[in-house]
């Protein structure tokens, strides 16, 4: 099953979800600003995609900004800053079997479906 995690109010993510509904595959929508991620749901999803914490922030996010940029942080509290806001969470993050992808650009959800 394919699974995205869809923020409706970004441009990018409602690309990714129409890349996925044009694909007549089934796939499962997670709006992970109202159905919060988890820290371990988070650490697997990190590891399917191959990244380092850090490079799933929208370090140009206000909060992000204003309250963690330039602190010496763990990768286990950027961790917990994402799941505490998850606002910060780079998206759409789309995710097929062991493989996963963040949308940017969109077109990048073809590779894994």
């Amino acid at each position: 099953m394919i699974t995205i995690y869809h923020n409706s109010r970004c441009s990018k993510s409602r690309e990714g979800l129409s890349l996925l509904e044009n694909s007549g595959k089934d796939f499962e929508v997670i709006k992970y600003l109202d159905e919060p991620i988890s820290e371990e749901k988070l650490k697997s999803i990190i590891l399917l995609l191959g990244i380092t914490p850090i490079e799933l922030v929208r370090k140009n996010e206000t909060i992000w900004k204003s309250d963690y940029k330039g602190k010496p942080l763990t990768d286990a509290q950027i961790i917990k800053v994402m799941v505490a806001h998850p606002k910060l969470i780079e998206r759409p993050i789309v995710i097929n079997g062991n493989q996963a992808v963040i949308g940017r650009p969109p077109v990048k959800v073809l590779d894994i479906i």
